[in-house]
């Protein structure tokens, strides 16, 4: 056997090992992770891989007057708890 083949052999070797890694590699490429829960809405997953814009819900104020309102009837509310719990109470 001459430098020759023992070089030709080597080249051999070398080259089915780099196909063996090659299919190695691919065979074991981590592939998505199944996560525990409820799958997500196809739509939503789509419009957030494809960044479509979607519109913002407007974000909705009390006027002083409403929130006066709902303050006064919410006391009126406790007045009434606080009278029955008396009641029940005696």
């Amino acid at each position: 056997m001459g430098l020759s083949e023992i070089l030709a052999n080597i080249d051999r070797e070398i080259a089915q090992l780099q196909s063996a890694r090659a299919l190695i590699a691919s065979a074991s490429t981590p592939t998505a992770k199944k996560r525990p829960g409820r799958p997500k809405k196809v739509a939503t997953v789509v419009a957030s891989a494809l960044a479509i814009p979607t519109a913002k819900k407007k974000k909705r104020n009390l006027s002083p007057e409403g929130r006066k309102r709902i303050a006064e009837a919410v006391k009126r509310r406790w007045a009434a708890q606080r009278k029955a719990a008396a009641v029940t109470a005696k």
